[in-house]
């Protein structure tokens, strides 16, 4: 009797227990979380899943709404099919968001497309030194079942064959909840002993003489205040994560090792002397390929502007160059909801990739490759400056330049249209709080509380992604992009957008960046001389006719990705400041 008492004791948490109906909403609450909380101590569970459920806790403590869950879960049959670890998937993508460590999901075509390049083999070992949830790696054991098929997925893989793969798929991750999550996507697609760990990467050696033939990793974007302070072993000395995974990764392949990695537009143009260390020990040693995507791939999620980086060792050593290709559409539509498109560049960057792997395996000619996407660039050419810049467009646009060595330009007039400026009347919209700033439209995008009235009737409506523009010389532009679709603004104010026949080749930011620029201030000043001097704003006649500068989309995405990463650098060093004169006065 006695042996049996655990299994006695454990009983009063199954399943039929929970779904009694003579149990209460606060009575099912308090046995489920009980029932969570003793998971890992009840014997007769495998020990997988007492790992998985070590620490776990239920995260809210709303009985109906976990009455409702429980329900759903009842209807579901679990016959641990492929199906049940996709619809995992997509609850994880659901639930999806920015966490503490800078984790994001990064989305399937992404992942798909990454493994593709890649093709891992059956006999290879696969490493994610930052798992998340384990999307790389299933991504990676599903290329590897489809690649074995004749009749049905993977029926080519011997028994043997196939729980060595499955031993071979590894992934560490700092997060506790990104390891249990792992874990759980793991089982739900055939793995019984899925190889996860918690692991810092950056901070423990325990296992840095451990490495693998095919490394798939989207690492931390984000630093913790004051840096990471990682172990000596790494060759490039950095504080920053994304500089350190990239180095970890580099490092850690096979002498035939390949990889492909996100990184933030920051590794591609940064010049401190880390981030030009680690480009320089990538070009030098394991660089193949870099594929610039879209800005808002990673949205809702980040903004953060990001390329990918293609690293073979084997091939890397036998290349003098490296090629860069530019991705403008990658499936969707970057919106919100992220609707799927049919003009996808991926496939096209996958057979260029492979026809320039192709022709470094072979010993063949890659300057004479038919590219769409693409440029191949000599490493003489990438180290000629000292700063290894990885951006594809400074080398594309060096056959893109006017008889005078500057970047094409374009009148304003060309790239903009008034709006139509249609009154509030009464419309209730936020009112833009548009104030003066060193002689500048203020671009803090503030909105007064109170909204349009018969005091602002006459007011104009501002749509999302237009540019309100003060026509006084020391006024600039300022783009309206907030989680508002519409505002209202002072009739004062010029409302102009973007034509329809160009928008797809101009970034808004960039736009708003080069209007405000103390150049086309210089400009408005001058066109104010003569029989204008007397007016205090520029005509919009005069205004369109201004010549810019008017580069690749990648280039203003580029520009844009930098002054975004010099406002984020500006404000941690406000925050490091502060931190330090706090330091000091305690000392008082």
């Amino acid at each position: 009797m006695q042996d049996d008492f655990p299994t006695l004791h454990y009983a009063r948490y199954g399943w039929a227990k929970l779904m009694a109906p003579s149990l209460g909403g606060f009575e099912v609450l308090g046995l489920y979380s009980e029932a969570i909380q003793k998971m890992n101590e009840n014997p007769g569970v495998p020990e997988l899943f007492r790992d998985i459920f070590k620490n776990a806790y239920l995260p809210y403590r709303d009985p109906e709404t976990l009455k409702s869950f429980l329900k759903e879960i009842n209807y579901f049959s679990y016959d641990h099919s492929e199906r049940l670890g996709d619809a995992f998937e997509y609850l994880l993508s659901v639930l999806g968001s920015q966490g503490d460590a800078g984790q994001f999901r990064t989305p399937r075509h992404i992942i798909d497309f990454m493994v593709d390049v890649l093709d891992p083999k059956k006999n290879e070992t696969i490493l994610d030194p930052a798992c998340g949830t384990a999307g790389f790696l299933i991504s990676a054991w599903k290329h590897i079942l489809k690649t074995n098929t004749d009749k049905t997925t993977g029926d080519k893989l011997t028994p043997d064959e196939r729980s060595r793969l499955a031993g071979n798929i590894k992934g560490y991750d700092i997060s506790p909840d990104m390891v249990r999550l792992s874990l759980v996507n793991l089982y739900l697609h055939g793995f019984s002993d899925p190889h996860i760990v918690e692991y810092d990467t950056l901070t423990s050696d325990e296992k840095w003489n451990e490495v693998a033939d095919v490394i798939l990793a989207n690492p931390p974007f984000m630093s913790p205040k004051g840096g990471i302070k990682p172990h000596k072993r790494f060759t490039v000395q950095a504080s920053r994560s994304e500089v350190l995974f990239v180095d970890y990764i580099a490092e850690h392949l096979t002498a035939t090792g390949r990889a492909a990695i996100v990184v933030p537009e920051g590794i591609v143009f940064q010049s401190g002397s880390a981030y030009k260390a680690l480009r320089k020990m990538l070009v030098d040693t394991s660089l193949v390929a870099v594929v610039s995507l879209p800005a808002g791939v990673f949205n809702p999620y980040s903004g953060v502007k990001t390329s990918i980086l293609i690293l073979n060792k084997f091939l890397a050593k036998k290349s003098d160059s490296v090629l860069f290709l530019r991705v403008e559409n990658e499936g969707t539509d970057l919106a919100a909801r992220r609707r799927s498109n049919e003009d996808s560049d991926l496939p096209v960057a996958i057979a260029e990739i492979n026809s320039y792997l192709t022709s470094l395996r072979t010993n063949s000619r890659t300057d004479t490759l038919s590219l769409s996407l693409g440029v191949v660039i000599l490493k003489e050419t990438i180290s000629s400056t000292g700063d290894y810049f990885l951006g594809g467009e400074r080398y594309r646009e060096q056959g893109n330049k006017g008889s005078h060595g500057e970047f094409n330009r374009i009148c304003i007039g060309e790239i903009l249209e008034p709006s139509g400026g249609n009154k509030v009347g009464s419309e209730k919209l936020p009112v833009m709080s548009i104030t003066m700033k060193d002689g500048l439209i203020d671009q803090s995008l503030k909105f007064k509380k109170r909204i349009a009235s018969e005091d602002t009737s006459n007011y104009k409506i501002v749509y999302k992604d237009e540019l309100v523009v003060g026509f006084p010389i020391d006024e600039a532009v300022l783009g309206f992009q907030s989680k508002y679709d519409a505002a209202a603004v002072s009739p004062a104010y010029g409302i102009w957008r973007i034509k329809d026949s160009i928008r797809d080749k101009v970034d808004v930011q960039f736009l708003e960046l080069v209007l405000r620029s103390k150049s086309a201030i210089k400009i408005y000043k001058s066109k104010m001389q003569g029989a204008v001097s007397r007016r205090r704003s520029i005509p919009a006649t005069v205004f369109k006719d201004i010549e810019i500068p008017f580069p690749s989309l990648e280039k203003q995405k580029s520009i844009v990705a930098k002054k975004l990463e010099i406002n984020r650098l500006k404000a941690e060093i406000i925050k490091n400041e502060d931190v330090i004169d706090f330091e000091v006065r305690s000392m008082w």
